[in-house]
């Protein structure tokens, strides 16, 4: 095995030894941090459901399960207060890196998005023969991204309020408590469903990966994956599709960006 990565603004690349190419779609934390997320999505949808749903007959039995609903609340602000930690640490260190220009901010939108997004409609309703050639994440991994963060920031800020009621009604009024609690249940909902119809389904449900995509559990993806899926990631690695396998030497600066959020 043999690892071809030359500078930090290139991902890992490794070749085994019966030939296969081997690109590391994920880093260690990364993939830390999306199985982390996993796990404290899964508790507090478990214990947060039944408190919007407490007439439904599963809702009872999850709170006998949990021993009453003092015992349900408090596991599940133990694990909001995860949440909360686990959001704040993954933004504060995107915020940190950005300002030591030291990532590739591959998961924002850019106009080549916009157009790729065009494009694959008309290939899907026939009037294209390919689909666009997608840099690392496509524009749909993006919006899935930026969704999902943008409604754990509502879930964690009105979940905070929600921690802190009585202290915020003395400098706030009692509808904003009010505000927060539909706004906290709603979103709970719509993340749900989020993760449930469009990110299970297009990572590892839809016909274009089917029977899964297994890069989230080792993190890589091979060479032919990557040419396939990602071809403006492939183009930047190893120079033009149909040109030779060689990884690029990047035109470094000074300071060395490496792989992204």
């Amino acid at each position: 095995m043999k690892n071809l990565s030359k500078t930090s603004k290139i991902p890992k690349i490794i070749e085994l030894e019966d030939g296969t190419t081997l690109i590391e779609r994920f880093s260690s934390v990364r993939r830390f941090e999306h199985w982390f997320a996993v796990i404290i999505f899964l508790f507090l949808a478990t214990t947060g459901l039944p408190q919007k749903y407490y007439t439904t007959e599963w809702a009872a039995e999850l709170l006998r399960w949990f021993g009453g609903l003092d015992q349900l609340r408090g596991a599940h602000r133990l694990f909001g207060l995860f949440f909360c930690t686990h959001l704040v640490i993954h933004l504060l260190n995107i915020v940190l890196e950005v300002m030591r220009d030291h990532i590739r901010m591959t998961l924002f939108p850019t106009r080549k998005d916009l157009s790729d997004m065009v494009q694959t409609i008309s290939y899907y309703l026939g009037h294209r023969e390919k689909q666009p050639i997608y840099p690392k994440f496509d524009y749909r991994q993006k919006f899935e991204y930026l969704a999902i963060v943008l409604c754990s920031i509502v879930m964690a800020v009105s979940g905070l309020v929600l921690f802190f009621p009585i202290e915020l009604m003395q400098v706030m009024s009692g509808e904003v408590i009010l505000v927060a609690r539909e706004m906290h249940s709603s979103q709970a909902v719509l993340a749900l469903l989020l993760i449930i119809i469009w990110h299970l389904y297009g990572a590892q449900l839809s016909p274009e990966v089917f029977p899964g995509n297994a890069s989230i559990v080792h993190g890589y993806m091979t060479k032919q994956e990557l040419a396939r899926k990602h071809g403006a990631e492939y183009e930047r690695l190893f120079g033009p599709l149909d040109g030779q396998s060689v990884p690029r030497q990047a035109r470094e600066s000074s300071h060395e960006k490496k792989e992204g959020v």
